[in-house]
């Protein structure tokens, strides 16, 4: 099974980085979580994005969605057709949300045509799973500010399952559901003098990423989703001070691969 961050910066692109986007592939599919602004670029670099098995999305923060609309521009347009739509499962309500991004594109009136013509456009019940090739995904929620879900990859050979927090504050309960993890992909966005209340505080910090690593017995911890701004080298300290796995940082086209 592999990873391949296409971007990892928190809620606004960095220098070099565009949002958060990841490419899992395992045997023949590619799976994308999530497309964040300034990923399709990097995306192309790794795979025939005319071919992807399906694309996953967690929430729908602008900073985890917005690559869509330029991938449909794509799919639409690109002198090479794809052979066929692309599945993209949304979270609830994600329908009523591309509705909305359709008709300011296109004007009122505008439906999710304005995507069905590039996607097989679906909303995932987070009470089941979702098959994507050889990968079954499955759900929890997060704490954040609008509904998340973390999300469980496992792929059908059992190489290792990877679970991507998504979103999140410390208050979710993501230990039962992470429990036995190979590769935790959390996001450490937060800083430690964060003020905001515990219990509603909608990202982790560094070292709350490292923590939960530790707690579901993760291999290894791929910290994202960072502003560039509040030195990225930093973060990976703290996560380790919590942690005593490997702790990468998410850059673009970092891979990392494992087999049980």
């Amino acid at each position: 099974m592999k990873l391949t961050t296409l971007g990892g910066s928190a809620a606004g692109v960095g220098t070099g980085q565009g949002c958060s986007s990841y490419l899992v592939r395992a045997a023949a599919t590619s799976l994308v979580i999530d497309m964040g602004p300034n990923t399709l670029l990097e995306l192309r670099k790794h795979v025939d994005y005319r071919q992807l098995d399906g694309i996953v999305i967690s929430h729908l923060h602008a900073d985890h969605i917005l690559d869509l609309v330029a991938l449909r521009y794509m799919l639409n347009y690109n002198p090479v057709s794809a052979p066929g739509l692309i599945p993209l499962h949304l979270p609830p309500g994600g329908i009523a949300t591309l509705e909305r991004i359709a008709a300011a594109y296109e004007g009122s009136g505008t439906g999710i045509e304005w995507f069905t013509s590039a996607f097989d456009v679906r909303e995932y019940d987070p009470a089941q799973s979702v098959a994507v090739g050889a990968f079954s995904c499955t759900f929890a929620p997060t704490v954040h500010y609008i509904p998340c879900w973390a999300i469980r990859v496992h792929p059908s050979d059992d190489s290792g399952d990877l679970l991507y927090t998504a979103d999140t504050g410390p208050a979710a309960d993501l230990d039962g559901f992470g429990r036995g993890v190979h590769v935790l992909l959390a996001e450490g966005t937060a800083r430690e003098n964060n003020d905001e209340p515990y219990d509603t505080r909608g990202h982790l910090t560094p070292a709350e990423a490292g923590e939960l690593a530790a707690r579901i017995g993760a291999h290894t911890l791929v910290l994202t989703h960072l502003w560039e701004e509040n030195d990225p080298a930093d973060s990976i300290q703290q996560a380790t001070t919590a942690f005593n796995g490997d702790v990468i940082r998410t850059t673009p086209g970092m891979k990392i691969a494992w087999r049980r």
